[in-house]
């Protein structure tokens, strides 16, 4: 099949990691896939699809709001890129306008829409058209999937939950390498517990120094390494100086490879007060076989199962995490079988072939319509 994949994103956020890892998923099955991106966004959003493996990427302004002329000069050269196409995947608003106005203008052509967070669709005049000129909806969670639902919108039956996305090669079980253990703030003989996630009060970051403060009341200091940047680092090293963990919990910053990060890892960390999408670190922590503990929040309990593939905790619960992770630090054994066991969960059902595989029955479905 031609698929035009459509993202007018300004950053990597995960509505562009998603887009462009369902084109190079769907570009290894053979099939021609271009992804549509936002012209500007070369640094921030194309190079970093390039590396992911796309091969073929277009640029369109998809500029912010309305605005008459770019929309016009969009649509035009969309126009001509939907009618090479047998499916059009759109991500966001902006795009998904522009290509069901230029679908029209082609003679039709189904058109997809994944809906990334949570977020109310309003069934006003407008939205009932676009949706009626869509096909197929594509939510990251059962719980987006249940808004649109109940949007009214389109046949319950044209939205689909496909959760996942994970590079199952990339993120994989794999021996720590010292170096980077080191550079983490690991020692010989310490657990190391990580959390990869910007340094935002949502994050649940604060969580974590309040748990770690209250398991060194009881003589139990492993080392904790925050990976990410954010506009929460002063006020989470002050945190941790007033707790007196310093000394034990380490800044990394940005770190560019997250496999080797995370394969440093005796445990990893996902402990928001609330998720609005798909919960991408969550899948990369599953393939690369990391004993995890996951806040009850999000995809987290649509798709893991307690002391199966993770330990779940309630969101924001300082005390409820540092028993847990006072349990699993105590655990080799258990934290061993979970990772294990989180690992096999994202291979048969989450992978990005998996998620893949699943749209290609869709588009096959829409297309043979």
């Amino acid at each position: 099949m031609r698929i035009l994949q459509l993202v007018s994103c300004r950053g990597w956020s995960s509505d562009a990691y998603w887009a462009a890892r369902v084109t190079r998923e769907l570009q290894s099955r053979g099939h021609e896939v271009t992804l549509g991106c936002r012209r500007g966004t070369e640094r921030a959003v194309i190079d970093r699809a390039r590396a992911e493996g796309v091969a073929r990427v277009a640029t369109f302004d998809f500029a912010s709001g309305l605005r008459p002329a770019a929309d016009v000069a969009d649509v035009r050269r969309l126009r001509a890129a939907v009618a090479a196409a047998d499916v059009v995947h759109v991500h966001r608003g902006k795009e998904h306008w522009l290509a069901a106005v230029a679908a029209r203008l082609a003679g039709g052509r189904p058109i997809v829409r994944t809906r990334h967070i949570v977020q109310t669709v309003r069934p006003h005049a407008g939205n009932r058209w676009l949706y009626r000129h869509t096909a197929l909806v594509v939510a990251v969670t059962e719980a987006i999937r249940g808004q649109a639902v109940a949007a009214g919108l389109l046949d319950p039956q044209r939205i689909v939950a496909l959760p996942g996305g994970a590079d199952a090669d990339t993120y994989r079980p794999a021996p720590a390498d010292p170096r980077v253990r080191d550079a983490l703030g690991g020692e010989d003989g310490h657990p190391l517990v990580g959390m990869v996630a910007g340094l935002r009060v949502m994050k649940g970051h604060l969580v974590v120094v309040e748990a770690a403060a209250r398991l060194a009341r009881l003589g139990i200091r492993p080392r904790i390494v925050f990976v990410g940047r954010g506009n929460m680092e002063a006020a989470l090293r002050r945190a941790s100086a007033e707790a007196g963990l310093q000394d034990q919990i380490v800044f990394a910053g940005f770190s560019p490879e997250l496999p080797d990060v995370m394969a440093a890892l005796d445990v990893a960390l996902y402990v928001p007060f609330e998720s609005e999408g798909m919960s991408r670190v969550v899948f990369e922590y599953l393939a690369a076989g990391r004993a995890l503990i996951a806040a009850r929040v999000g995809v987290v309990p649509e798709v893991l199962v307690d002391n199966e593939h993770a330990a779940l905790v309630p969101a924001g619960d300082a005390g409820a995490l540092a028993v847990t992770l006072a349990a699993l630090l105590d655990d080799p054994a258990r934290r061993e079988r979970l990772g294990q066991a989180g690992r096999r969960l994202l291979v048969e059902r989450f992978s990005g072939a998996r998620l893949a595989e699943a749209l290609e029955t869709y588009y096959a479905r829409l297309t043979a319509a």
